[in-house]
């Protein structure tokens, strides 16, 4: 009798054992998927869902029937979903939009970053005087109630560390060697404001650069003359001011342009080869 109860003990000690590790090894949405006759798709990893789901926010910011008009015509040109998305742009962020000019990449990121993000928007007396009308109604009535607007001069910008999760810098690197003073564009103090956008930037925050193109081997006055850049010096001034240069976008290239004309020249005016560079504070 005594080996019976033996027996019986043993077999309900494994058949629970059994249980238990069943149990620990299902998978509730898996069952939950089979029940239903959905599979689960098998290409699909977690960066996948965080991109496909990220894309969805940028492109419902994009069809926002808020935005100006003047900016939907910009669209396609500008290729705005594929480079906010390649510079991980998300909501909750703090953004900092460096020379936002008019303020069409401003607005976009003021949807995306949503009511728990910021954007902070920068320019200077030359933006503002070039682009007062659109800014006038861009920012019209609190239309933008998530950004912040701020004014500082080349070399007067002052940010407070660890700060921002990305700041962009749309068509403008190249003016950090550009200088006209007579036009109200003081000569900027390149180690100076690289460092302090450095500091700003959160550890592991972006730093997304859109530029037109100069000339591989071009000289940076290039920057100043034709208001273009060799893509090499960007990413020979970010790892000297300690970025890690983490990738680089095709998307607006165009090896049809003519890297010895003016940006502005009605011959390639808006249809310019743009680099899409993108650096990370370690």
């Amino acid at each position: 009798m005594k080996t019976g109860k033996s027996f019986w003990r043993i077999s309900l000690v494994c058949l629970l054992a059994v249980t238990v590790v069943a149990c620990l090894q299902l998978d509730p949405v898996a069952s939950e998927r089979m029940a239903t006759g959905v599979a689960a798709p098998s290409t699909l990893s977690s960066s996948d869902t965080v991109e496909s789901a990220s894309r969805t926010i940028i492109n419902s910011a994009l069809q926002r029937p808020t935005r100006l008009a003047t900016d939907r015509t910009q669209d396609r040109r500008r290729k705005a979903a594929e480079v906010l998305d390649f510079f991980g742009i998300r909501p909750g962020m703090v953004v900092l939009d460096l020379y936002s000019g008019g303020g069409y990449y401003s607005e976009l990121l003021s949807y995306i970053v949503g009511p728990t993000g910021r954007v902070v928007a920068h320019n200077n007396a030359f933006y503002l005087a070039r682009d007062k009308d659109e800014l006038a109604v861009r920012y019209a009535n609190g239309r933008l109630r998530n950004v912040e607007r701020i004014v500082a001069e080349n070399n007067e910008l002052k940010l407070e560390p660890d700060t921002f999760d990305a700041i962009i810098m749309i068509k403008v690197y190249h003016d950090v060697y550009y200088v006209n003073e007579k036009g109200g564009w003081e000569k900027i103090d390149r180690p100076k404001l690289l460092h302090e956008l450095f500091t700003a930037l959160k550890p592991g925050g972006v730093l997304g650069i859109v530029d037109h193109v100069a000339a591989a081997g071009a000289p940076p006055e290039t920057g100043g003359t034709l208001h273009r850049i060799d893509p090499a010096l960007i990413k020979r001034d970010m790892a000297e001011a300690g970025f890690r240069f983490d990738g680089e976008s095709n998307i607006l290239r165009n090896p049809d342009d003519d890297h010895s004309q003016s940006v502005f020249a009605p011959t390639v005016r808006g249809r310019t080869d743009r680099a899409v560079l993108r650096f990370r504070k370690p």
